[in-house]
């Protein structure tokens, strides 16, 4: 099935794979590049190139691609498929455990005053303790040491996220 996606993704006119793209990373430079390296023989090959793309990017992009995503502890709402990636992404933030929250809601907010934007933390699998970990460890760095840090978070997520968009799991749109 995954490579029925995939054959699908490859297929799409330019403008609809940018489009499908999107919902991975919302860099249009990133989406972009990703679209033009079709037809993908792959997922694999797939991923490659949507890591490659990635680093390529200015900070610049970097930046609208973190606009795209929630506050850690934040559920976001609708059906589109980032909402629903985003939500399973961070299915380990106990919803009933309201002191984590509360952390969770100050740590998010002492790093966006920190550093312009919101804190980007690959959660598939952590637990809300542990990225609430993260979060403070990571407002000890430094500008540049938390740039790169971001771009690694990004990558891995983006490469889920691709990986998702090419299986059954997140299947394009006809």
């Amino acid at each position: 099935m995954g490579a029925s996606a995939l054959s699908r993704l490859n297929e799409l006119p330019p403008d609809r794979a940018e489009q499908e793209l999107l919902a991975c990373c919302a860099s249009p430079v990133w989406a972009k590049a990703v679209a033009a390296g079709r037809p993908y023989p792959d997922i694999e090959m797939l991923i490659a190139a949507a890591r490659a793309a990635l680093a390529q990017l200015s900070w610049a992009q970097v930046a609208l691609a973190l606009a795209a995503h929630p506050r850690i502890g934040a559920r976001p709402e609708g059906g589109r498929p980032e909402a629903a990636w985003s939500r399973r992404e961070q299915a380990g933030v106990d919803r009933g455990d309201d002191e984590t929250l509360a952390a969770l809601a100050e740590a998010n907010q002492a790093y966006e005053d920190r550093f312009g934007h919101v804190l980007l933390i690959f959660a598939d699998g952590k637990t809300g303790e542990e990225m609430l970990d993260a979060a403070r460890e990571r407002l000890t760095n430094d500008d540049p040491t938390e740039r790169r840090v971001v771009r690694q978070e990004l990558t891995k997520i983006v490469g889920l996220r691709v990986e998702r968009l090419a299986t059954a799991e997140g299947a394009v749109a006809g």
